[in-house]
């Protein structure tokens, strides 16, 4: 990880440089000679990365370039800290910088010294680089075959598939004969199938099985098993092809093969399988480029050919490859047929492989780990096969099982196939993946809290016209792509809702992490250390007063994940924290913030979110660099005004704490000053209280992409439709009367419209807005409390909306007896339809809502009837009904009845109710 400090150092040190706020007077000269000496040995860092673990002495420099960086950050975020701490304003301020003047020379002279110290380390280390011969490490032998000794490390886990029994596989039946299906079936032309997965997902295993089918091998004149690995050429691969093509004919395999350029290779292929029927795998396939240099040298000469790719990347697999082509998911073990191989591992000595029943709970604990993941269930039943048959012996291993992950040979393979996709990722997104897994295993992430979070450590470099935030969605798609971080839920108009770590994915990452000092996960043993040298720091579910006594100068980020409820003694902390750029408290216990707070001046994230906190301290003006401040669901309900002098804040998230949908005032907004709009980088303002000077100057903080308003009164409307017309990047918009009885006209909107991607409109409306049908990109409509009379239906209007996925009625019509969807809502995925207390009837005619994945009905106590029309929602999966009628959940339970067969295809009904203030849930499926 020395390459990404080193590059997050230089970025830092150019931020330092190129910002004027800085007095940093003659250390400005020592800080732009480190910063080159750390960009002349960059080359050198990068090759040693790659080759650190192969050579001791490599991986003692990389050490020591990474512990030169940190040091460097050191001493520069000091320096900072003191200078900022003497700065003062106004007549004040003057008479003080005379007082300070000589300490600040002194510091000057001080950090200057400590950065010449620095930078002659840097040239030491590049010297010592000259003995290892970083500049050719890379294309050495040594380095080549240690590479190449993992990649055929994996190659043989993959071509083992192709021997391995039927009855050690278990649960891929049905996608088998869905694969088997589209390699025998009927399109004339080549078709490339594409299966994507993460590694050991069973992907190969899945081909292989078809490939070896009788069925598959007999209709074909010639096949051939290609395993492809970082290190390969082209030319690598069109001679294994050749390989695998003549292995029954060698005397036809050319002589001069190994020295053959990639044109004979590919008019030797040509040649060969001219009018031939072939069938070709290439397994674990990494380079987007590959199809397009490898496809010329497979003919397509209309014979039915088939072609199988397995890879990581979901980019791969979704490339165009040409007519009838097909892409799958390589998905996981269901728990049960996770649970049956876990057995035919652990106890493959015992009697239809059956698990005591003393070990059955701490089994399947195992075997849940591995996430229906086939590679790690086999290998880490191998394991537990291997153990004493004692409830202690596997929780032992249960509780340790990072530290098996790394040092237990029996589980290598998981460790190799999962390094591979580490390995593969260059450093600005290994600093990504690995921030991961400071959230606690298992927790799913907010896709944006993810984002600012990666902004505030340096991470995100700005590219070209992309900011900060836009880098991070590249990234986070990327990484997703690679089948690295799994996805909950999407926004697709955005990002991914929210992600996770595989919890083998999550082991390793912390494996990694505490090795490189990149962060790690503290328990009370580790908060007792007399110096901790990560610079991240998570604290998981600490019992007590949270004290901690080492040496916390290195600590650059900083939360906690506090499910007992301990007691956060800040006061004691902030002191030793000064240099800190990520604060994050969410539900911890602290009911205030000491005024110290404000001395973090490298301070780029600070989230509350969830605690007791009733106001923010007055210094919270000095926190210049911060760029998120989180405070949701607090009990504070005013910004002090000094919130206004942060001129770096990007995102403000200041909701207070959430009431149900169904009520009016479902969010609160906090009160803010009035010269608000001062703060010209806000890009996320939510949720604040609207007032006159709101509604008139928002139109000066033209970066705003997300806005939400509440109390918004009548008199405010005109000017506030005027600002919102003229925010070019909006495109979330959340507006809220002061209360349900106010009317909320927004009839003035023209422009922006058309580039909203969500909209939550809150209070009553007389009529259906003009703009409405101009909402050609809104995905997310959001009408609560819109009390539409019986003449102004929005349904017609917004049906013909071309991108929205996700509709939210509540309480949206006066007096509604009928929703009739007749047609439209060709995207729609997501309905919730809610407090309508006269609506009867629903129907769906046939063509509507093709995509409706999820039904949600709440709070329609006269809704007595199945809706007509379910049979035609064939993508309906989920529907939710909540203080339904007595006599519709029975006609939806009733057995036999035509009712019945209209949701009896539907795999989830759920009936949510209340009982004597107990919530309570009950399937109808």
């Amino acid at each position: 990880m020395a390459e990404s400090a080193v590059k997050i150092l230089i970025l830092s040190m150019e931020f330092v440089l190129d910002n004027p706020g800085y007095e940093i007077g003659g250390v400005r000269q020592e800080i732009s000679k480190v910063k080159l000496e750390l960009e002349s040995i960059g080359s050198f860092i990068k090759d040693a990365e790659k080759c650190k673990n192969q050579n001791e002495g490599v991986c003692v420099w990389v050490v020591q370039v990474r512990d030169v960086a940190f040091e460097a950050e050191d001493i520069i975020d000091e320096f900072l800290y003191h200078v900022d701490s003497m700065k003062k304003s106004g007549f004040r301020g003057r008479l003080a910088g005379v007082f300070y003047l000589p300490k600040i020379l002194w510091l000057r002279y001080k950090t200057a010294l400590e950065l010449k110290r620095i930078r002659s380390e840097i040239k030491d280390i590049a010297k010592r680089s000259k003995r290892y011969d970083l500049s050719h490490m890379e294309a050495s032998s040594n380095a080549g075959s240690n590479s190449q000794n993992c990649c055929s490390s994996v190659q043989n886990i993959g071509e083992s598939s192709l021997f391995i029994q039927n009855d050690e596989v278990i649960g891929i039946d049905k996608v088998k004969d869905s694969l088997l299906s589209s390699l025998e079936g009927e399109e004339a032309h080549r078709v490339v199938i594409s299966i994507a997965g993460m590694g050991g997902s069973g992907k190969t295993t899945l081909v292989a099985k078809a490939y070896t089918s009788l069925t598959v091998r007999k209709n074909f004149d010639c096949c051939a098993w290609v395993s492809v690995s970082q290190n390969n050429t082209i030319e690598d691969l069109l001679k294994k092809l050749i390989s695998e093509f003549f292995d029954e004919k060698e005397d036809l395999i050319p002589k001069n093969l190994k020295s053959m350029d990639y044109r004979q290779l590919v008019e030797t292929l040509v040649k060969f399988l001219h009018k031939k029927r072939y069938i070709v795998v290439f397994d674990d396939v990494w380079n987007n480029n590959f199809w397009r240099q490898i496809s010329v040298a497979l003919p397509d000469d209309k014979n039915r050919s088939r072609v199988i790719i397995t890879t990581r990347n979901e980019d791969i697999a979704a490339y165009p490859y040409g007519p009838g082509g097909t892409h799958f998911r390589s998905k996981p073990l269901a728990d049960d047929y996770a649970w049956m191989l876990f057995c035919n591992k652990a106890f493959s000595s015992q009697p239809n492989c059956k698990c005591p029943p003393e070990l059955e709970e701490i089994g399947r604990a195992l075997a849940k780990k591995c996430e229906g993941l086939p590679l790690a269930i086999v290998a880490l039943g191998g394991l537990m096969g291997s153990k004493d048959r004692s409830e202690m012996k596997w929780r032992e291993v249960y509780d340790s099982l990072s530290w098996h992950i790394s040092n237990n040979k029996l589980l290598d393979e998981v460790k190799t196939v999962m390094l591979l996709s580490f390995n593969d990722l260059p450093y600005y997104l290994k600093n990504c993946f690995l921030y991961c897994c400071r959230f606690p295993m298992g927790k799913w992430i907010g896709a944006g809290r993810l984002i600012r979070m990666w902004m505030a450590e340096g991470f995100l470099e700005e590219k070209n016209s992309l900011n900060s935030e836009e880098v991070g969605k590249i990234y986070l798609k990327e990484l997703i792509s690679r089948n690295l971080l799994q996805v909950v839920k999407h926004q697709s108009f955005i990002r991914p809702k929210t992600c996770k770590l595989h919890d083998l994915m999550w082991e390793l990452a912390r494996s990694i992490s505490e090795k490189e000092n990149f962060l790690s996960i503290c328990g009370e043993e580790v908060l007792e250390k007399d110096e901790i040298r990560a610079r991240r720091l998570s604290l998981y579910n600490v019992d007590g007063a949270v004290k901690m006594k080492g040496d916390l100068t290195h600590v650059r980020s900083f939360s906690m994940f506090n499910d007992k409820g301990s007691k956060f003694l800040l006061d004691d902390l902030l002191s030793r924290f000064r240099l800190l750029r990520v604060l994050e408290l969410n539900d911890a216990k602290v009911d205030s913030l000491p005024n110290e707070l404000g001395n973090l001046f490298n301070l780029r994230y600070l989230s509350l979110g969830g605690t007791g906190i009733k106001e923010l301290p007055t210094s919270v003006n000095r926190l210049r660099n911060l760029q998120t401040l989180d405070i949701r669901r607090t009990e504070v309900n005013v910004l002090p005004n000094g919130i206004t002098e942060l001129h770096n804040l990007r995102h403000l998230l200041a909701y207070g704490k959430e009431i149900s949908a169904e009520h009016f005032a479902y969010v609160r907004g906090v009160q803010v000053p009035g010269k608000l709009w001062k703060m010209k980088n806000l890009q996320v303002l939510n949720c604040i209280q609207a007032n006159a000077d709101i509604a008139r100057k928002i139109v000066k903080m033209t970066k705003l992409r997300r806005i939400e308003l509440t109390n918004v009164k009548e008199e405010h409307m005109k000017n506030l439709c005027s600002s919102i017309d003229k925010l070019k990047f909006l495109h979330h918009l959340l507006v809220m009367t002061v209360d349900a009885n106010a009317i909320l006209k927004l009839d003035d909107l023209s422009k922006t419209p058309s580039i909203f991607r969500k909209v939550i409109l809150v209070g009553r409306m007389c009529k259906v807005p003009r703009w409405f049908s101009s909402m050609l990109n809104v995905m997310h409509l959001h009408l609560h409390w819109s009390h539409f009379p019986e003449d102004q239906d929005p349904i017609p209007c917004i049906s013909q909306l071309p991108c929205l996925e996700h509709l939210v009625l509540v309480n949206a019509y006066a007096s509604q007896k009928q929703l009739h969807f007749e047609s439209g809502f060709q995207k729609l995925e997501d309905l919730h339809i809610s407090c309508l207390p006269e609506l009867d009837e629903m129907v769906f005619l046939e063509g509507v809502m093709p995509k409706l994945g999820r039904l949600h009905i709440h709070d329609c106590p006269k809704l007595k009837v199945v809706p007509q029309g379910l049979d035609y929602l064939t993508n309906l999966e989920q529907m939710n009904l909540k203080a339904a009628s007595l006599e519709l959940v029975e006609n939806i339970r009733g057995k036999g009845s035509s009712n019945r067969s209209k949701v009896g295809r539907i795999p989830s009904i759920k009936h949510y109710y209340e009982v004597d203030g107990h919530h309570s849930c009950e399937s109808l499926s």
